[in-house]
């Protein structure tokens, strides 16, 4: 009777979140699955009516053997070589930092560092192509003042670009969970690591960090996931005047492009499957490889 009552009290718990959780995410990846195996085709000798037609996986190899689709993931691979270490080695290090003993107006530091996260991605891709655009920006006439000559609409300037827009919205995001983390590590540990002789230095990178490291794992891999949807940085650097973003920079680009432009919605949906895919699989990979990590240490 007992265990019917709590059986019952948690399917009436978990009950809307699986509602909810079908709604937004298993129907909704169900129905671009079945997308992704139907194509459009006109009848006749083109003059006719289009027809969708069952594909099976002719969307799939299209996608694949479509060079714009591959570079993508090229794109993809360079961010998040760039992006990734800079983001965790910048916000850890700013978290130790906010949780020395030197440091002085915490709170006002970590506002300040957080705020550009409070700002909407689209105002900030904007932002920053102001700030990038030659005779319209500040930043570009210092520097070109200064003897230094950098465009970041080129095809060199344009990662660069992308990653800076990305570390200037996150940053301080992630450096509010680290140092969240920082703040719920027993003091005593550290007081003890004080009295053994251990400085700044020795206490942060032998104590502190080893500590935290869930939530280093677990930013490593929400960076990673969130690296591989990029998508409205590139697409509103790529209005920039003379940019080397292309419409399919990017996987997600990719598919939008093929939806809204060229109106294959079956390639789109066979593009989205296929870069959701390799995020499950980079997800994987990062658990994995962190879980025995942890083991051996």
């Amino acid at each position: 009777m007992k265990r019917a009552r709590t059986t019952r009290a948690a399917a009436i718990l978990l009950g809307p979140f699986f509602v909810l959780f079908t709604v937004a995410m298993v129907l909704p990846i169900g129905y671009a699955v079945w997308l992704s195996l139907f194509t459009e085709k006109q009848s006749g000798l083109g003059f006719g009516g289009t027809e969708t037609v069952f594909s099976g996986l002719d969307n799939y190899t299209a996608a694949l053997g479509d060079r714009a689709f591959r570079e993508g993931f090229g794109v993809l691979l360079g961010y998040c070589l760039f992006y990734i270490p800079l983001l965790l080695v910048g916000a850890l290090a700013l978290a130790l930092l906010l949780d020395s003993a030197l440091a002085r107006a915490r709170r006002f530091f970590q506002l300040a560092l957080f705020l550009p996260h409070a700002v909407p991605g689209i105002i900030a891709a904007l932002i920053w192509v102001y700030l990038y655009t030659p005779q319209l920006s500040p930043v570009v006439s210092a520097m070109e003042s200064g003897g230094i000559g950098f465009d970041f609409f080129s095809p060199e300037g344009a990662l660069p670009s992308v990653v800076n827009i990305a570390l200037w919205e996150w940053l301080g995001y992630n450096m509010v969970i680290f140092y969240a983390a920082l703040q719920a590590i027993d003091r005593s540990v550290l007081e003890a690591a004080t009295v053994d002789g251990a400085g700044a230095w020795r206490t942060a990178l032998s104590i502190k960090v080893p500590l935290i490291r869930s939530s280093l794992v677990m930013v490593a891999l929400f960076t990673v996931i969130g690296s591989l949807q990029l998508f409205t940085e590139p697409l509103i650097l790529n209005k920039g005047t003379g940019s080397a973003v292309s419409s399919t920079w990017t996987p997600n680009m990719y598919a939008y492009t093929a939806a809204f432009e060229r109106n294959d919605y079956g390639l789109a949906a066979a593009a989205s499957i296929l870069l959701a895919l390799t995020a499950a699989l980079l997800s994987f990979v990062v658990t994995r490889f962190t879980g025995r990590k942890g083991k051996k240490a």
